[in-house]
């Protein structure tokens, strides 16, 4: 919500003192700011504290000492996650004279992954997974097995309830966490199968053969995953339903200098950028130094390839790139003994030495594959010079944008509406099916800093289209120019001009088209503005519900009963359903949806990268029978369904 800053403010207490300077502990801290361990509170950072538990178990494997991890949900929406591994040491701790086991889940930043000697690699870097999962839950209780003994451990909010106490006899080894989220941190507990099914499967493929299984005991379901093939299974799951250049993934790995780098990569015949990056089995959405080293070796190597073998000649330019990397599917995954990540929900890696190992292995070891398979190397410089080629006839077009994008109001887009402030932090701008919603929404909006921007009919789908064809389109120019942050490698988001980008559409088929159509763009060519929070959808009223002078919007079905129900024995009541925004008039639109004291958005994000690309690329690919399989699978939960 944007509010006046008033120009200067009265000190609360004219004293400061040092008896003001509050010194938390660490369960206090963790309890008191959250989101700085698991980056939020919501549903995701519900997520986030089940990987917390799982990467402590993946260690286990990564060390070669675990090789089954069990995931359970249990109908309280207690989490339990069960593994073969050691299990953690019991003995008393010389520093803390407390139990290791109490010492690892009470303390932050305690663990044995600090030394080297237990962990070559490991996820959890920070040593707090543990400790920050214990004083975020209401309950929390550990088991271990380890010298033919089992030992337990009671917590509540992260405080013990007793010492390690010696529970039975074991036969095997490993550690077994139970736990309750706090209802208190996270409002309603309730865990998404198919969310923690993607983030399970991404581990198992990133350690072969390791053994993980998710069971959900609330609605009686059960995955397992176990791939012998490694990350070369996980590309061709990647291109299952798409056309590849090249029958098998090319797959390199090779141990440097303590660094294990593993690639497998496979050309398909889209125009999308499917590179995913892991660090220690962690999905780094942002990238890194990886990612950079990559990228610097496949853009020379196949430029040094397409030179020496005539595909260019002397006089062309190079392939950049954006030439290199349309329709690229690949996994690169490195495992280092002193990972340097940003923050504890670990997105981007920064160890600088990192770009140099990865860059060597891949410029060998594919250098190595395109000399030994002269055919798929035709094919796949064959797809570079095509996106070359587009390129070239798309560089004029984006060159104007680019042109257009600065903050001069007389180079934007004719149809938009801009708004007075020049801020971009307090600026909005909603992106409005068209003209007839537009016209309501410009009457309406709060002229300061609202901005709106019709859009006329469907835009074009850029999963299917090249570059040269999206940049020529009318409404996705418009949409970049008035960002002002261009697209793919020339992106800047320090030049996006509105802080909250708001996707507004009918609540109706054409609608979510549209709104698909949108997300698919920015998902393609603009993916950090929706990383770094900036993506909204703006939720209109599905119903005007009025007895007497009283009125009720109403937002879904289930709201709708319930205000029917309170409703019942009222005379006169009314009902009408809102399938376009144009129904509503500028003062309704502004009082439902884009008043900030009023209206609800919903903030795009993305909770799984490689479970987006395969959807976007499902729903609005080529191929039509994956499509229709998806359509069949869920036509079931279709609600609202216009005919």
């Amino acid at each position: 919500m944007t509010q006046d800053i008033p120009s200067s403010t009265e000190p609360l207490n004219n004293e400061y003192t040092a008896e003001d300077i509050q010194v938390l502990g660490g369960r206090e801290a963790v309890r008191r700011r959250p989101g700085m361990y698991i980056g939020s509170t919501d549903q995701r950072g519900l997520h986030h504290i089940v990987y917390e538990i799982v990467y402590n178990s993946i260690d286990e494997a990564m060390a070669g000492c675990c090789t089954k991890i069990e995931v359970t949900l249990n109908q309280d929406e207690t989490v339990r996650v069960e593994d073969n591994g050691r299990g953690i040491p019991v003995e008393i701790h010389p520093a803390t004279n407390t139990s290791a086991l109490e010492t690892v889940m009470t303390t932050l930043h305690a663990g044995a992954k600090f030394g080297g000697k237990t962990y070559q690699v490991s996820g959890g870097l920070h040593g707090v997974g543990a400790s920050v999962v214990n004083a975020l839950s209401s309950w929390l209780r550990v088991n271990v097995r380890r010298n033919g003994k089992q030992y337990q451990q009671d917590y509540q909010q992260g405080i013990p309830q007793g010492e390690v106490k010696e529970v039975g006899e074991a036969s095997d080894t490993g550690t077994t966490i139970t736990f309750l989220a706090d209802d208190e941190i996270f409002g309603k507990v309730n865990y998404d199968f198919d969310t923690l099914s993607e983030c399970l499967r991404e581990m198992a493929y990133l350690n072969k053969e390791l053994e993980i299984c998710l069971r959900d005991e609330r609605r009686d379901r059960q995955k397992t995953f176990y791939f012998e093939g490694g990350i070369t299974s996980f590309v061709r799951h990647l291109n299952r339903n798409r056309g590849v250049r090249h029958r098998q993934p090319i797959y390199f790995s090779k141990l440097v200098n303590g660094t294990v780098v593993e690639v497998a990569l496979q050309y398909n015949d889209g125009f999308a950028d499917s590179t995913f990056s892991f660090a220690n089995c962690v999905n780094t959405v942002d990238g890194g130094s990886h990612l950079t080293g990559f990228r610097s070796a496949l853009t020379r190597v196949l430029n040094d390839y397409a030179h020496k073998n005539k595909f260019l000649k002397e006089d062309e330019s190079n392939l950049v790139g954006d030439d290199v990397r349309e329709g690229l599917t690949a996994i690169i995954s490195v495992k280092l003994t002193e990972p340097q990540f940003e923050g504890q929900t670990k997105t981007r890696l920064g160890n600088p030495e990192v770009k140099s190992v990865v860059e060597s292995v891949v410029g060998e070891g594919l250098s190595l594959y395109l000399e030994e398979h002269p055919d798929d190397a035709k094919r796949i410089i064959e797809k570079c010079t095509t996106a070359a080629k587009a390129r070239e006839a798309a560089r004029k077009a984006r060159d104007l944008i680019i042109k257009r994008s600065s903050l001069n109001t007389a180079t934007l887009p004719g149809k938009l509406a801009d708004c007075s402030e020049k801020e971009p932090a307090h600026c909005e701008l909603y992106l409005v099916e068209g003209d007839s919603a537009g016209g309501s929404a410009k009457q309406g909006r709060n002229r300061r800093f609202q901005a709106i921007l019709p859009l006329r009919g469907k835009i074009l789908n850029v999963e299917k289209a090249p570059p040269d064809k999206m940049v020529s389109h009318e409404e996705i120019r418009a949409i970049i120019t008035a960002l002002g942050t261009s697209i793919d490698d020339e992106f800047d988001l320090s030049k996006l001009r509105y802080h909250r980008v708001i996707i507004m559409t009918d609540a109706d088929v054409d609608g979510s088209h549209i709104r698909t159509l949108l997300l698919t763009f920015f998902f393609r060519h603009m993916v950090p503005l929706i990383n770094q929070g900036h993506l909204f959808i703006a939720q209109p009223p599905l119903y005007r519900i009025k007895a007497g002078k009283l009125q009720h919007w109403v937002y879904s079905e289930l709201e709708r009963e319930e205000v029917m129900g309170k409703l019942k024995g009222a005379k006169a009541v009314e009902v009408q359903r809102y399938k376009g925004l144009g129904e509503m008039s500028a003062v309704q639109l502004w009082e439902t949806t884009m008043d900030p004291a009023t209206r609800t958005l919903l903030a795009v994000n993305i909770e799984d990268a490689a479970h987006a690309d395969h959807t976007f690329h499902v729903l609005m690919g080529e191929e039509v029978p994956p499509r229709k399989a998806f359509i069949q699978a869920h036509a079931k939960n279709v609600k609202n369904l216009d005919i």
